[in-house]
């Protein structure tokens, strides 16, 4: 693993965390949900950020562990890292990250995440993390505003009072992928869990 096991994991403050992702993550946004942000540290400097908080649509993503509590997952909605992290930075980062959520918040009992196959990747990451493998359907979340080509996602166009422009605006081609982590082994994930090899085979992959 190299100089990845010298990485330096720790909580970091909301703005230093969001300013770094606004420079280094592909779409240049933050989540505002995300309330616990750790800093991933390389020689003394910050190298990368993961940002965690709770889903949007709460409602929508708690019945995908049964009989899971309100407060019981967590959705891990940004990474950022630069170019300066070693070779598998980015799994041991998580890994480290996991085990402080293990020490300071032991109420949460899953991970959920999403890779967007239409811009980032197809989630790697992840399952080289050990997540699972929970859902891959085409994107129909993230369009193209025609006046400043900038790319929109749904809750962001509602937020902004888009709606209506939103669904006439040309839909950037690709796949959203769902992940999954158990924190807690013994939670029974309700959704089929997909082989690795469906990405190939509905040529979601990156």
């Amino acid at each position: 693993m190299g100089r990845a096991k010298e990485i330096i994991v720790k909580v970091i403050p909301a703005k230093i965390a969001n300013d770094f992702v606004k420079k280094h993550h592909y779409s240049g946004k933050v989540v505002p949900n995300s309330t616990l942000h750790f800093g991933c540290f390389l020689d003394d400097k910050l190298h990368g950020v993961m940002s965690y908080g709770a889903s949007m649509r709460k409602d929508l993503i708690q019945p995908l562990i049964e009989n899971t509590g309100w407060n019981e997952f967590i959705e891990l909605n940004r990474m950022a890292f630069d170019d300066y992290l070693p070779k598998y930075s980015e799994s041991r980062c998580i890994a480290i990250s996991i085990k402080l959520l293990k020490k300071y918040a032991p109420h949460i009992k899953w991970i959920v995440s999403f890779s967007d196959g239409t811009q980032s990747g197809d989630g790697t990451i992840y399952r080289a993390s050990g997540f699972y493998l929970t859902g891959i359907k085409e994107n129909s979340q993230l369009r193209i505003n025609p006046k400043t080509n900038e790319v929109v996602q749904s809750m962001q166009a509602f937020h902004l009072g888009l709606s209506k422009e939103f669904h006439t605006w040309k839909k950037l081609i690709g796949f959203q992928l769902r992940y999954i982590y158990l924190i807690d082994k013994s939670c029974k994930i309700t959704v089929p869990i997909l082989p690795f090899s469906k990405i190939d085979e509905m040529g979601a992959g990156m």
